[in-house]
């Protein structure tokens, strides 16, 4: 196989990848967040959180059912592959729907970028590094809260879709 089809494959590979990242925060699913990491990866983000990518799983499933609803999506995915090895910059969005005690319904809006720094061990790509960067952060008064249809759970209707179509990581 050429070279450049095997830097395609890995570039949709780890694509791929940072794609679940999402589906995991958005669903709450630890086991699917914890694929996205090497074993040793570190999760870098700022003074959010610091420690492996395991760690940060956690944490942020831990939050995440403290709060009303979120949302997740990502853009902009560079990559650059030498080898076994790979470099991502990829812009993420975050929406955060959370009650206040002295505020009442908020939402928090984060919009930044994922520096990933990846490897493939075993035939999977996961990320060893990634260091989140924040670039806006806005919070203000949510207006209203339409009860959400999705689940943040394997209950959502996209898990009976996977299994139809065998996505996961």
């Amino acid at each position: 196989m050429s070279v450049d089809i095997e830097n395609l494959l890995a570039k949709q590979a780890i694509t791929e990848v940072i794609y679940l990242y999402c589906r995991a925060m958005d669903r709450i699913d630890a086991e699917l967040g914890y694929s996205i990491w090497h074993d040793d990866g570190i999760a870098d983000y700022g003074e959010v959180f610091t420690g492996t990518g395991r760690g940060f799983i956690d944490w942020v499933c831990d939050f995440h059912r403290g709060i009303l609803s979120h949302h997740h999506q990502v853009s902009n995915v560079l990559i650059a592959v030498d080898g076994d090895q790979a470099i991502s910059e990829t812009y993420g969005t975050v929406a955060l729907l959370l009650n206040d005690d002295e505020k009442g319904l908020m939402e928090v809006r984060g919009r930044g970028r994922y520096l990933d720094q990846w490897s493939c061990r075993d035939k999977r790509w996961a990320i060893d590094k990634r260091q989140y960067v924040l670039d806006v952060g806005t919070i203000a008064p949510a207006v209203e809260h339409t009860p959400r249809w999705g689940k943040r759970d394997r209950s959502d209707p996209s898990y009976s879709l996977s299994k139809t179509l065998k996505i996961s990581n």
